[in-house]
């Protein structure tokens, strides 16, 4: 494994940005009618929040930084990196035995990663697998937000 760059920031400042950037890939994502220059600006964002947990973060960290990078690649339909970080995503949650929610949106985003790719049958069996990871999480309102997440999914013709 490579060594870790340090460019200058402790740990501190490292999640500081890490948890800003991370909410602004979801001011943009929420944005109505993005430009162009504010989805180039949403990837760019996704990877330097990703990055930043990268230095610092916990499986966790770095499991939900893998998540959002593929959310913003399936929102601008690009299926191909919304897959590989999707399958990042999942493999931290599977090498760190991270269950609940986590692993629920990591199934989540291969459902909706293989939906922009128009997998249908990827789509339903990732589907199919996120739908049961929701009901093994402790939280209601955390199995709701998944859930309803789940909805929003576009169905393969």
């Amino acid at each position: 494994m490579a060594p870790k760059t340090d460019p200058g920031l402790d740990a501190t400042k490292h999640r500081e940005v890490g948890v800003a950037l991370f909410n602004h890939v979801w001011t943009l994502l929420d944005l109505d009618g993005r430009t162009g220059e504010q989805d180039m600006e949403m990837v760019h964002t996704a990877h330097a929040s990703a990055y930043h947990w990268m230095q610092v973060g916990t499986a966790e960290n770095r499991a939900r930084s893998e998540w959002q990078c593929s959310r913003v690649y399936a929102v601008l339909g690009r299926s191909e990196p919304a897959i590989w970080h999707a399958q990042q995503c999942l493999g931290y949650c599977e090498r760190a035995g991270i269950g609940d929610w986590d692993l629920a949106f990591a199934y989540e985003a291969l459902a909706r990663a293989h939906a922009v790719a128009g997998d249908r049958e990827e789509t339903a069996r990732w589907l199919d697998r996120a739908r049961q990871a929701a009901a093994d999480i402790a939280e209601d309102g955390d199995r709701q937000l998944v859930l309803s997440d789940l909805e929003t999914i576009p169905t393969v013709a």
